[in-house]
């Protein structure tokens, strides 16, 4: 992990050519600095049971991945892939878990967000889920790293989000519709507007 900080606090002694002018020194550290992760619900297809888990936003990851004792624990239905695919830690080492070679198909829910995804299955150890790069490149939510705040304001038409509203929009219509005709066949119509 990478941490930005500011020159004067590490004691460095540099020539500004003005007040505004601020120098970075990039440094590594030991610790990540922030991680973010999303109280999500997973709903399974076959039974529609729901599941509460907490995923953790990677931008390193390469993928969608469940931890394979969580999918196990929580009865998930694991397909079987045709082909294994060789996965790597974050240091370069290979998984203790070996090849990924199931995955799951669930309904995720995050914050209104509804959407069908699909998990490679691998021990994750501690997480329970992974959100990588292919999600947050596809849904490009706004991240707040200080508050660990996610808001869904950028989703594709995919998600179905603006439909939803849409849809919404137009019940809402015709019930007015529909409430606007009772009450004109209760009301005599010298009342009506």
């Amino acid at each position: 992990m990478y941490s930005v900080l500011h020159p004067e606090k590490l004691g460095n002694k540099l020539n500004f050519t003005s007040n505004t002018e601020r120098v970075r020194d990039v440094r590594r550290t030991l610790r990540p600095l922030r991680e973010v992760w999303l109280k999500v619900g997973l709903e399974k297809l076959e039974s529609h049971e729901g599941v509460a888990v907490k995923a953790l936003l990677d931008s390193g990851a390469t993928g969608l991945f469940m931890d394979t004792a969580f999918a196990k624990e929580k009865g998930f239905k694991m397909e079987k892939m045709k082909r294994p695919l060789l996965v790597k830690n974050v240091d370069g080492s290979e998984n203790r878990g070996g090849a990924i070679t199931h995955q799951v198909e669930c309904n995720m829910f995050f914050k209104g967000h509804v959407e069908k995804v699909r998990m490679d299955v691998c021990n994750l150890g501690k997480t329970e889920v992974i959100l990588g790069m292919p999600w947050l490149a596809a849904h490009n939510p706004e991240i707040d790293w200080e508050k660990g705040e996610v808001k869904m304001t950028r989703c594709p038409p995919i998600c179905g989000r603006g439909k939803r509203e849409e849809v919404k929009k137009e019940v809402k219509k015709v019930e007015k519709d529909e409430d606007e005709e009772i009450l004109r066949k209760l009301v005599p119509r010298k009342f009506w507007k």
